[in-house]
């Protein structure tokens, strides 16, 4: 439980430092009402009324105190432009990119232990060779160029055939249905994005598991369990694999913290309400409050992400909590 506290404590206290950076940084940048200014139409009186709202004439560090109180009491408070609650929208955008970051890394990790330990299981053969190249390629494929082929492919199919596989754009249809027409539905949405944000994390994977496993494999614990005879299949399955994972788990907190970023590209392309639209949208308007939220969420997931990659990995490893 010391171990847990000592984590959790420690995140709580880079949130904090995290959220001191994200707005001094962003204030840094220029006027928060540059783009109202820049309106047509906008009196003075209803300006000034936003600048005693949002306390834009105080100091920044009063205005960071008034911003802080707003994102732990208030769920982040208003944005510039329109005066809406942030938290809703943002809230949306956060559970729509994580059924795309989430589906994409169990996709990930599945099928990177499977490559990752027959390469490991058959070092130099054929498949070793061909998965090796596969995960080089994987690295080199720009994601936003995959997901524009992927596009053209199914378009091309849908209209040479007439049966829609995939949806090329947005998280449900207008007539989704219920049950299980509505979940055949997203997943049909789903699909093109998670498949384009897997591939680069299958590469990266595939090389640390098969690398693991013939650090593992070679071990001197391996060598004695094949000496008494035990079965290759379970040597590599309950001797190898657990052990093999652990670098694993470390590259899966890292993994996702990086899916997040890549959603901005991936949800704009494919036009879904995700946290990456959010961000493209809250850039586009400058609505410096609508990024601050975004920053921060952005940052408690990552934090989030590695305490939980500590916790799982001294549960793998009873060492660490020594």
């Amino acid at each position: 439980m010391r171990f847990v506290f000592q984590r959790l404590a420690f995140s709580l206290v880079v949130l904090f430092v995290a959220t001191i950076i994200i707005f001094f940084g962003i204030s840094a940048i220029g006027d928060p009402l540059g783009e109202i200014r820049s309106q047509p139409g906008i009196s003075h009186e209803a300006l000034q009324r936003l600048i005693d709202k949002k306390h834009l004439d105080d100091p920044l560090i009063i205005q960071y105190g008034y911003w802080l109180r707003d994102l732990l009491f208030n769920q982040f408070g208003t944005d510039l432009l329109f005066d809406r609650p942030i938290w809703p929208e943002l809230s949306r955008a956060l559970g729509t990119t994580l059924q795309v970051v989430l589906a994409a890394e169990v996709l990930a990790i599945l099928v990177a232990v499977v490559i990752g330990t027959l390469a490991a299981r058959y070092q130099y053969s054929l498949f070793d060779y061909g998965t090796t190249l596969a995960s080089f390629i994987g690295y080199a494929i720009p994601v936003f160029w995959l997901a524009l082929i992927l596009q053209i492919l199914t378009v091309n199919f849908y209209e040479a055939t007439g049966i829609r596989i995939f949806y090329i754009s947005g998280l449900s249809s207008d007539d989704a249905g219920t049950g299980f027409a509505w979940l055949v539905d997203r997943i049909q949405h789903l699909v093109l994005p998670v498949l384009v944000l897997s591939i680069a994390s299958i590469a990266s994977h595939s090389r640390y598991v098969r690398a693991s496993m013939l650090e593992v494999i070679n071990s001197d614990y391996v060598r004695t369990a094949r000496a008494k005879g035990v079965n290759e299949r379970t040597i590599l399955l309950r001797h190898s694999l657990r052990n093999a994972t652990l670098p694993l788990v470390t590259v899966i907190g890292v993994s996702i913290g990086h899916l997040f970023n890549g959603t901005i590209l991936i949800e704009t392309i494919f036009s879904m309400p995700g946290m990456g639209l959010y961000f493209f949208n809250a850039l586009n308007t400058r609505d410096t409050y609508s990024l601050m939220a975004w920053l921060v969420v952005t940052s408690a997931v990552m934090l989030l992400m590695n305490l939980i990659t500590d916790l799982l990995y001294g549960v793998l490893d009873p060492r660490i909590n020594k």
